[in-house]
């Protein structure tokens, strides 16, 4: 099960500040720094990740759910769908609804990890439609359709390159294997952590394709993928 909630990035000073102003004199002594210095992130929210695949997916956004569980304990949760062949990315929010109405967790966010070339068109995009419907209505939860097309492997060669061709996910594996020095495999453990280093190349790459495909249906966007979004909420609590 995966849970992820996430705030922005807020200080708060020490508890134990005076409201009394500063003396000047007062201003460069080493206790005042120290005390103008300590301060603490808040908590992320608590976010749930629901997954439509079973082993490249859970395996890279577990990581991230390990890392940031271990600094602020429970706040992300992952949950693989198994929704099976013959169903439709709708399933997958219906699933991931049902989860968010059954739990005694208070989700803010929930994210829903889904390929373009598992599912039929009008899915793909009416998935996307429904969750920004959802999140327009103003409801204590935020649904987020992480979708790529054609697949996550796009996702993840955005840490290296800029690529704005539309080619077969086949030929993502051998780039990624070059880019990795190793052969990429979908059941590979290690994919967040040899990422990691160019997240912020990635997001920045994926929002420009994101702008070139403005008012776009994503199942248009080819190539395209909106789970850099995860990362923009969250980048703050992974460095």
């Amino acid at each position: 099960m995966v849970q992820i909630h996430t705030l922005g990035t807020l200080w708060i000073g020490s508890d134990d500040m005076s409201n009394k102003p500063v003396k000047k004199s007062d201003s460069e002594k080493d206790w005042m720094k120290k005390r103008r210095d300590n301060r603490r992130m808040i908590a992320p929210e608590y976010h749930l990740i629901v997954t439509e695949g079973t082993k490249t997916e859970p395996n890279y956004f577990g990581k991230l759910k390990e890392e940031i569980n271990s600094k602020y304990k429970g706040r992300i949760s992952i949950e693989i769908a198994g929704i099976g062949q013959g169903s439709n990315t709708l399933t997958l929010l219906e699933k991931a609804q049902n989860i968010v109405s059954s739990s005694p967790i208070e989700y803010k966010h929930v994210w829903l990890v889904y390929d373009k070339d598992d599912f039929p068109k009008d899915d793909f995009d009416n998935t996307y439609y429904k969750c920004k419907s959802l999140s327009n209505l103003g409801e204590a939860v935020a649904y987020h359709a992480l979708w790529s097309n054609e697949c996550i492997e796009y996702w993840f060669l955005l840490h290296f390159i800029l690529l704005h061709s539309d080619i077969s996910r086949t030929e993502y594996y051998p780039r990624l294997s070059e880019y990795l020095g190793s052969k990429y495999e979908k059941n590979r453990d290690d994919i967040y952590s040899l990422l990691k280093p160019y997240l912020t190349t990635a997001i920045k790459n994926a929002e420009q394709i994101a702008d070139g495909n403005k008012n776009l249906p994503p199942s248009q966007c080819s190539p395209g993928t909106t789970v850099y979004e995860i990362f923009k909420k969250l980048i703050n609590y992974l460095k």
